[in-house]
């Protein structure tokens, strides 16, 4: 009847509340009013910042003041007073007042409180395990011996895991001198957590000290059954050696090695035998241990423990066998510490020969991560070949030479073979100069020209290098089968040059003229080939057959070096004496190209000239008249070639100014060399005048950078003409003021 009663007023109520207007904050009323600026704020409002707008989270700074005057203040504070003001004005700590307790009332009251007030922590917060320690301990401290297992109990039912709560629960029993309780909670601690090991030192360490030995002995080998870590084991020697039982270690260390073995372990059990100064048992220690982990990992620090041990007992030789016998069989690149020792034993003990050999090994060593680390490294290849052919080693020289000719370059480009083929280069030389093997040798070359791809490039070195060996060898046939061979495979100058070389030392003309054929069927644009053909041709005194080839080579229609053909032609018909042939080559040569070079050699020709014909005989009286005039026509022809030039270069080539002022100077040169019959005059008045100019330079971007001198020629013609433009520029500025004084 009250609910129901209650239920219809509170419905009279909210009719009575709903006919009255809003108040001005509802949320009515902002959802009637469209303009309320918290209407205006939920359109920006962003929901990633809770429905604020983006002014609401702008976080508003103080103004910073304006330091008008920055000039340091005559009182100045430091530090240590700021600090030490803060600290003479802060307020005292507030402590909660000491209680005196007098009578057991009062401390059956303060422990009802206490244990109460750990008790609501505890239903509160029941996993946490500092506050059942603090519990248990409060008891303690309390006497109350028997709350305080209680609680203890009471926490190890909520975590049996935490073995924080086993170590104090036993703690405070061994504290108290309560050892039965203390080895109770030990017990059951170790059985339900047997891979804690601090359990088990806690309780053995507990033993221990009450004098129990053979208590801590049954400890220990429950602890064992479970096969603990390393630790473990080597606690459980220590404390049999602690009471001198060393027939008991021994029979621990060998249970120790077939749990754990590793290297670490077998070194520990031998050098517990040398410490007992068991020799013979420590060598049978390391090899067993040598015969089960020869093929671990980290079986190197067991070979240089066991060659250090045969070192202390004076077996130098037994060390060295067993350093050698580790290098043999263990892999290069987890020997570096082996190495190491191995140097410094044979430096200490060894001769000369066995510390070079060390050293050697070392270096091998080195050279064998390199070469792992990058196989196409050819440079750490030679490195390596070169340290083995110091040593001497054929099977190992080979060795190192077929693992080397081995790392082929991945890609068909010339540039990564280049280092790559005179490993086959060096290999074929040893086998030759070194090793006398010749079949080897052949086999070497044949194999390295079948490797190379010779449709994309070839090696002339190798070609050559293999015919050479055959002629070393007396075998003229294995030696034009290679080059010819090279020829048809892939042609090259070198090949071409050093075969006919051969074939013209040995007196072979045809054979010569027939490759001069190939060269120039495979290279007509080379003019070196055409111009020893021809020279070839003329030491056999056949002056029409090199002719014809000169004139072959001209008519090409692409040539390398055509300037040096054009020499060699004229130079061979100048020393046939053919003048008339030699102009003819110079009026030819002029129709192709009027190079300034060309123009002085043809003028210097014709000044020369007379001094190449036949001897005359002079008078003593005089120079003969023959004679002279042949020099004066000499003079003559030459004088014409440079007016030729100088024409050509002013009409056709005006803009070559410094071609024709070299011309006029040598030009110069050679009148002044003619003496009585040169005429320094004539080429005096066409000599230009130098005059320094400057000109812009324009940047990139089309301005001004700055300016640049050069010289410039006039030559007597140009400033004649700008004489008379300057007298017809001044007659018609006269013209004009006489006109306008007229008007």
């Amino acid at each position: 009847k009250k609910e129901r009663k209650r239920s219809s007023t509170e419905r009279e109520l909210g009719k009575v509340a709903s006919s009255l207007p809003p108040p001005p904050d509802s949320r009515l009323y902002i959802r009637r009013k469209k303009n309320h600026p918290l209407v205006m704020a939920s359109k920006d409002a962003d929901p990633s910042l809770g429905y604020l707008t983006r002014k609401d989270t702008e976080v508003k700074l103080p103004r910073p003041t304006r330091v008008k005057n920055k000039t340091p203040a005559p009182i100045q504070i430091t530090a240590e007073q700021i600090l030490r003001e803060a600290r003479e004005r802060q307020e005292a700590e507030i402590r909660p007042p000491k209680q005196k307790i007098t009578d057991p009332t009062e401390l059956a009251d303060y422990r009802l409180r206490k244990r109460k007030e750990f008790e609501d922590v505890i239903r509160r917060v029941r996993w946490n395990v500092s506050v059942w320690i603090k519990y248990a301990q409060w008891e303690e401290s309390q006497k109350d011996f028997n709350r305080a297992r209680s609680v203890w109990e009471r926490a190890l039912e909520v975590d049996y895991r935490n073995h924080t709560l086993w170590l104090k629960y036993a703690e405070v029993e061994m504290k108290n001198k309560f050892i039965n309780h203390a080895r109770n909670v030990w017990d059951r601690a170790v059985t339900l957590l047997p891979r804690v090991d601090q359990l088990w030192y806690k309780y053995i360490h507990m033993e221990e000290m009450l004098g129990n030995v053979a208590g801590a002995r049954q400890i220990f080998e429950r602890w064992m059954s479970w096969m603990p870590d390393q630790q473990g084991w080597l606690s459980y020697i220590k404390f049999e050696l602690r009471y001198n039982e060393v027939d008991r270690a021994r029979a621990i260390y060998e249970r120790f090695v077939q749990c754990h073995p590793k290297v670490g372990a077998w070194i520990r059990y031998a050098k517990f035998e040398m410490k007992n100064g068991e020799i013979v048992r420590a060598r049978n220690v390391y090899e067993r241990a040598v015969e089960k982990l020869a093929d671990e990992e980290d079986a190197e620090q067991l070979f240089v423990a066991f060659a250090e041990f045969e070192e202390r007992c004076k077996e130098t030789e037994r060390a060295r066998c067993i350093y050698k016998f580790a290098l043999d069989h263990i892999p290069k690149g987890r020997a570096e510490d082996l190495y190491r020792k191995f140097v410094a034993f044979e430096k200490q003990y060894g001769d000369k020969e066995g510390i070079e050999d060390a050293i050697v090994g070392k270096r091998r060593f080195q050279y064998e991560d390199e070469v792992r680390k990058n196989p196409l490294n050819y440079d750490a290849w030679f490195d390596y070949i070169k340290l083995e052919e110091s040593v001497c080693n054929k099977g190992r020289i080979r060795e190192v030479y077929e693992r080397a000719i081995a790392n082929v370059p991945p890609a068909e480009e010339k540039r990564y073979w280049q280092r790559y083929i005179y490993l086959w280069i060096n290999y074929a030389l040893y086998e030759e100069l070194d090793a006398g093997d010749m079949e080897r040798t052949r086999d070497v070359y044949r194999e390295c020209l079948k490797l190379i791809p010779h449709e994309k490039f070839s090696f002339a070195k190798i070609w050559l290098l293999a015919a050479q060996f055959e002629i070393r060898q007396l075998n003229l046939k294995g030696a034009r089968q290679i080059l010819g061979n090279a020829i048809g495979k892939a042609p090259k100058d070198k090949i071409f040059k050093k075969y006919i070389e051969i074939e013209l030392q040995l007196g072979n003309i045809d054979r010569c003229r027939k490759l001069y054929e190939k060269y120039l069927e495979w290279a007509p644009e080379n003019c070196y080939a055409w111009s020893k053909y021809a020279e070839l041709e003329r030491s056999l005194s056949e002056t029409e057959r090199a002719r014809a080839i000169f004139e072959l080579a001209i008519t090409q229609p692409a040539l390398d070096m055509p300037e040096l053909l054009w020499k060699a032609y004229i130079d061979f018909e100048i020393s046939e004496g053919e003048y008339e042939r030699t102009r003819g080559l110079y009026e030819r040569l002029l129709d192709r190209t009027k190079h300034l070079k060309v123009w002085i050699s043809y003028a210097k020709f014709e000044a020369s000239a007379m001094e190449n014909d036949g001897d005359l005989d002079v008078p003593e009286d005089g120079v003969p008249e023959h004679d002279h005039e042949a020099k004066k026509g000499c003079v003559q022809r030459a004088r014409r070639v440079f007016e030729r030039a100088i024409n050509y270069y002013r009409t056709s080539a005006p803009e070559l100014k410094e071609e024709r002022a070299m011309l006029l100077e040598e030009w110069l040169n050679m009148e002044s060399g003619f003496g009585e019959l040169g005429d320094v005059s004539v080429v005096q008045s066409k000599l230009p005048k130098k005059l320094k100019k400057r000109k812009q330079i324009t940047s990139e971007d089309g301005g001004v950078s700055g300016y640049e001198e050069y010289i410039d020629y006039v030559f007597p013609e140009e400033n004649q003409a700008t004489n008379l433009k300057i007298l017809e520029a001044a007659y018609k500025w006269k013209k004009q003021k006489l006109s306008s004084d007229d008007e």
